[in-house]
Parts: structure tokens; sequence; C-alpha cells
């Protein structure tokens, strides 16, 4: 159990998320400045919800969302957290405009 009240508090926004949002969206952010999340999570807002966080925290907490919801489908994300991935929260019929957002905000690496 996440001790701290920031890691309590994401555990609750985790939770929230997950009950809320039944379509969840994988994004790697490797090489992503902080300018182009911000302007990702902006042109996302009211549409969808941009998670990042410490994997081990994330691990941690969807493991205990499954001990209290067993057999939910986010129990097979767990496998995938690793590197620098977050998740984007949104709703099933939103799923594909939302996709088509994230794709056209990539940007090409400087040589």
């Amino acid at each position: 159990m996440p001790t701290s009240d920031k890691k309590l508090a994401y555990k609750a926004r985790l939770y929230d998320l997950i009950d809320n949002y039944p379509a969840v969206l994988l994004i790697t952010a490797d090489n992503v400045g902080s300018k182009q999340m911000q302007s990702v999570r902006a042109n996302l807002r009211g549409r969808a919800v941009v998670l990042m966080g410490k994997n081990t925290t994330i691990r941690k907490v969807m493991n205990d969302y499954i001990s209290d919801n067993p057999g939910h489908p986010i129990a097979n994300l767990i496998s995938e957290v690793k590197g620098n991935m977050g998740f984007v929260f949104t709703q099933p019929n939103l799923v594909g405009e939302v996709r088509k957002d994230i794709l056209d905000s990539k940007v090409p690496a400087p040589a």
C-alpha cells in the first residue's frame, strides 16, 4: 500500500481514471520534450486524460486495483508498464480521434 500523501493521491487518481474511462491507449514518451507533452495534453483536454508516472507505483496501484476488482481487463496492461511510457484514458467512442491527434503531434527528431 502506498504510504506517502503523493502516492495515495496518485492511487486515488488512477483508480478514478480506470473506473471512469473504459478505453486506454498506451504511449511512449522517449525523446519527447515538455513543450510537446504540454501541447498534446492541451489538445486532448476535455476528451482524454494523459497519465504519466513512476512505473513501480503504477504497477503497485494496478495490482491493488486488480485485487479489489478481480478479472478487470486493466490486468493485461501491467506487463506493458516499462520504460518511458504513459496512459491516455478516454471514452470508447473517441479512441480513433484521440489516437489520430496523438500521432499528428509527432515531430521529427533533430538530426
